[in-house]
């Protein structure tokens, strides 16, 4: 068995003649394919993974699934790393590399262990208590608390798999593949319906896979590959294996993550994961059950695990969870695992069952296998340090709150517990489904649905394999109907024999020990290490809520979500109030069920792909041009076009010089464009804009800024009336979109009864803007038909015409301060456009120029650019702009904020310009202004620097800032610290150039 020393030498559901290999620790192991990292692990005898989070304790496999929240390992290399994958769930492929993580500098002697010997200074909430004084000192606490967080580490190199993502829709979405998830898929594609059923597990079958069962007179396993072959064989029906369900959410709207290479070798596999996004008619729920552990002194010990588990890795994986076994129980299902465990050879020492007197069926049985039961005893400790190496019992007295008699010792290397079941049930949580407490089972189950959604089996608090045959069956017709599928030939209901009766659980939740409970560490987080003891000083110091609870311990807040921690925490704390554990309420299930890669999240949208790259119809010739590109929002603009030697710096100056002295022409297609139309098209502009709007005549334009209910700058630009009924409004490049969404919120939420409708039309124009003191002699070259004579042609207005004989709308604005035409024309047009203005123009020396050019130009004019001299506490008063806020409009958005006291202040930071003493020296954008300088920080900061530039047109840096009481501050000295040097700089009117604006006529 290549060293599997707990590997049955046949059985289970692995593929012997397929051996693996890999390494655990840097160590190699060897293993099969079928097996999960966590059963090759105890295949080859290895009991200690990983320590804890909190104390750093010795820690082993617990669980087989999902839920595991000891053994997180690092598993693969270099760019290929992925920390806190949970051992038994990640499937071994040949040359799998895992490490242990969360210690230093190995697993079996780890410095961190200290933690445990000093854990009575380390309750739950210490570092609330201990971090808070002094103040002073945080910085430093905060350094270690941040090196001290985390459990594995995140690989520093982009990751270099692929993710892929799909929209699917369903009449019945399935989300299970065990026995009831399998029969309601059946029944619902034989009703008709399209269905999609997934499962997270490598083959379906779920707890079948896990237990000698019949169904429909054969084994579980035939009766599974029966059921898989009739669902695949459905062109309606798409299964999928190794998805989890993590997410349901509103409208019957859930997310899948499909694992797709995960159990390959790195770089193998097309796609790494794949995210579903599923809209379903229906949804039926198999979520299934997880077992409930024990909650006892020392139950955190490599070695022992649940009883499920430990029937799971025996039935399914052939290998043994030790060579002699206690199991300690407060119901029947333990004693299956046991009778299992005893016909594989395996030296069971005897079942420890805190009920008095187990008589049930189960019982039975195990005592016919000549197993030993303990009726009314309760492990009070373990001993062992890397595995554990045995137990001690005593007797229960008759409440089970105390033990009694003399203390037996019991030699074993694992210790199987089980505390009994708690129905899967967050997803139907996170559908905002309520829930109740079954004391029958001790825990809570589905009761009020909300959504289109039902549950089914194990999930529904029936454990039995014929009733979860029989409710999965009923729910997958009810779910067809429901969505327009009524079964007329739903075939026969597969069926099982009847469980045999079982004795009623008996809920404890701490197992008594002999010692104080302070003094006893007895786990029911393992993840995070929280103990019995931690919900009893959380009590005690007023944190009752489960929400509370949760918070000041951590409980439920690790990878696993509580998982195997929640019941038994609210079952501690509802005992000590003295309150029924339904009342008292549960924790909030939040998505996802488990982790979810955020590259599955991402999918395609990552490097190159991460946005949209949207480009203009000029790109090309911006491009054979020389163009340097910047981003702005997702489109990508030429930023400047550097000749043969030329820094940045240079292009930039030949550019603005070029603009101010001769004429410049600029693509300016990629200004956010909003066609407005309908009756009340003006009131709408009216609502949206600080400025009046009805009286705009035909032809005209008006430039306009919108405020947000808080009376702070939300976008602004230029908006022309075409006719009555009829405008188009212009917003910031980056601003389209988010304008756009917040007009048709207005419309659609608050003003429904407005007969307007908003078009985005920003791809349908190009535009190529014309700037500079000859830009009306350049554009006279290629029109004949649009008179130019400004007092025909006046600023602020439009024409309709011709332009090198293309039709063109040509607006007289600008954002220069220069004489300036935007010429509009559909985007096959441009290129012609703009090459027949560059020949037109080289007799006028045209240059084009780009978005830095354009920045400096209007900074020169004091101009704002929304997000850059705004960052949402900024109102038009702040920015002098006091002349754009109606006086006589009734009302507008953000109006009466504008009026708040706050807002009104004469101290608040306000829009002014700045200039060096030296007249060369730029100050960086962002940075601190102060009034005095001190030798050291802090200062009294009174605002920052938002734009900045050399004008060569000024023959000085310039900058726009915004100074608090900055109107009061004109001519004063402020200063710039910077590291390692300080720039002084004048306060000024924020306009440097032109500030009469004579130059808009040209």
């Amino acid at each position: 068995m290549n060293g599997q020393t707990f590997r049955l030498p046949q059985g289970g559901r692995i593929d012997r003649s397929v051996p693996l290999r890999f390494t655990f620790n840097g160590r190699s192991y060897a293993g099969y394919q079928g097996d999960t990292l966590a059963s090759a692990l105890l295949a080859n005898g290895v009991a200690l993974v990983g320590r804890s989070f909190k104390y750093h304790r010795p820690r082993g496999i617990m669980t087989a699934g999902a839920e595991e929240p000891n053994a997180l390992i690092q598993v693969g290399q270099g760019e290929y790393s992925e920390p806190n994958i949970r051992a038994t769930v990640q499937e071994l492929y040949d040359g799998l590399s895992a490490a242990s993580q969360n210690c230093w500098p190995s697993v079996e002697f780890d410095i961190g262990a200290l933690n445990n010997l000093l854990s009575p200074l380390f309750p739950a909430g210490f570092y609330y208590k201990t971090f808070m004084w002094p103040p002073s000192l945080w910085m430093t606490y905060e350094a270690f608390i941040r090196r001290a967080a985390g459990l594995g580490k995140a690989p520093t190199a982009p990751d270099p798999d692929h993710y892929d993502k799909l929209t699917a829709h369903c009449d019945v979405l399935v989300v299970g593949g065990g026995p009831a998830g399998l029969t309601a898929a059946m029944a619902a594609a034989r009703s008709g319906a399209r269905v999609i059923i997934c499962d997270e597990q490598a083959e379906f079958g779920g707890a079948l896979l896990n237990a000698p069962e019949t169904i429909d007179g054969l084994p579980a396993a035939d009766w599974i590959a029966g059921a898989v072959v009739e669902l695949r064989a459905n062109r309606d029906v798409r299964v999928l294996s190794r998805t989890t369900a993590f997410g349901y959410y509103d409208h019957n709207y859930l997310g899948l993550v499909e694992r797709c290479g995960d159990h390959l070798p790195p770089g193998q596999a097309v796609y790494k994961q794949r995210l579903w996004k599923v809209r379903a008619k229906q949804v039926v729920l198999a979520t299934g059950a997880i077992e409930r552990p024990l909650v006892f002194a020392d139950n955190d010990r490599p070695g022992i695990m649940l009883a499920s588990a430990a029937r799971t890795y025996l039935n399914r994986y052939a290998v043994l969870p030790g060579k002699r076994v206690v199991l300690m129980t407060n119901n029947d299902s333990a004693y299956a695992a046991a009778i299992d465990l005893v016909n594989a050879g395996v030296s069971v020492a005897g079942v420890i069952d805190l009920r008095p007197a187990p008589l049930g069926a189960l019982p039975a049985a195990a005592r016919a296998k000549n197993i030993e039961v303990f009726g009314g005893y309760a492990i009070t400790g373990t001993r062992g340090r890397k595995r554990v190496s045995g137990v001690t019992m005593m007797a229960l007295d008759a409440d089970g709150e105390a033990v009694t008699g003399t203390p037996r010792e019991i030699e074993c290397d694992a210790v199987l517990h089980s505390g009994g079941w708690n129905p899967t049930v967050h997803l139907f949580s996170q559908s905002r489904g309520t829930l109740g407490y079954d004391s029958n089972i001790a825990a809570f189950v589905p009761d009020k649905t909300v959504q289109a959604e039902r549950s089914a089996g194990a999930c529904n608090g029936h454990f039995a394999l014929a009733h979860c045959l029989a409710e999965g069956f009923a729910a997958g017709l009810g779910a067809a109907a429901d969505a327009g599928f009524p079964a007329t030939s739903p075939g026969a209901m597969p069926s099982a024999a009847a469980a045999p009766e079982a004795e009623a659980l008996r809920p404890i939740g701490v197992v008594p020990s002999a010692k104080p409970a302070a003094q006893v560490k007895a786990f029911v987080d393992h993840q995070n290490d929280v103990k019995a003891s931690d919900i009893l000083l959380a009590e005690r110091e007023g944190y009752r809520s489960v929400e509370h609870l949760k918070r000041y311990t951590t409980m439920g807040m690790g990878t696993d979500q509580g998982k195997t921690s929640n019941v038994n925490a609210l079952a501690i704390m509802a005992r000590t109030l003295n309150q029924d554990i339904g009342s008292l309420g549960v924790t909030t299930f939040r998505q996802p069920y488990t982790p979810v890669t955020i590259g599955a999240f991402g999918g395609h949208e990552s490097g190159d792909l991460l946005d949209t790259i949207r480009r203009t119809a000029l790109h090309h010739w911006h491009e054979q041009h020389g163009a340097a590109f910047e981003n702005v929002g997702q489109w990508r603009r030429a930023w400047y076009y550097p000749r043969s030697g030329e820094s940045m710096h240079d292009a930039v100056n030949r550019e603005v010089k070029a603009v101010r002295t001769s004429v410049g022409l600029l693509d300016a297609s990629t200004l956010g464009k909003i066609d407005i139309q309908g009756p009340d098209a003006a009131e709408l502009l009216n609502w949206v804009y600080t400025n009046a709007w009805s009286k705009l005549e035909v032809g005209r334009s008006r430039y306009g800024v919108m405020c947000g209910e808080d009376g702070m700058v939300f976008d602004d630009g230029v908006t022309t009336r075409l006719g009555e009924n009829h405008f188009l409004m212009t917003t910031t490049t980056g601003g389209a979109a988010r304008v756009l969404g917040w007009l048709e919120n207005w419309l659609q939420c608050e003003w429904p009864q407005m007969r307007v409708f908003c078009t985005s039309v920003t791809e349908q124009f190009a535009v190529a803007a014309v700037t500079g003191p000859l830009a009306r002699k350049l554009l006279a070259e290629l029109t004949s038909d649009i008179d130019l004579d400004p007092a025909t042609f006046p600023f602020m207005s439009f024409r309709d015409g011709q332009v090198a004989g293309i039709p063109a709308r040509i607006y007289r604005i600008s954002f220069t301060g220069e004489l300036s035409y935007e010429i509009n024309v559909q985007p096959s047009y441009a290129l012609a456009l703009w090459q027949a203005l560059m020949a037109a123009g080289e007799r006028y020396g045209v240059t084009p120029y780009g978005t830095e050019a354009m920045h400096v130009l209007r900074a020169e004019k004091g101009f704002i650019i929304v997000g850059q001299e705004t960052d949402g506490t900024v109102t038009p008063y702040d920015l002098g702009m006091g002349w754009i806020v109606s006086k006589q409009k009734k009302d507008f958005l953000g109006k009466r904020s504008l009026a708040r006291p706050d807002t009104a202040r004469a101290d608040r930071k306000q829009l002014v310009g700045l200039l060096t003493d030296n007249p060369s020296e730029v100050i960086p954008e962002g940075g601190q202004i102060v009034a005095e300088l001190q030798d050291r920080p802090p200062m009294t900061m009174l605002g920052h620097v938002t734009s900045s530039y050399f004008s060569p047109n000024c023959g000085h840096s310039i900058a726009l800032a915004l100074i608090k009481n900055g109107r009061n501050r004109l001519g004063e000295t402020v200063h710039v610290p910077l590291e390692g040097r300080v720039i002084r700089a004048k306060v000024t009117e924020p306009r440097f150039f032109d500030p009469e604006g004579k130059r808009l006529d040209g």
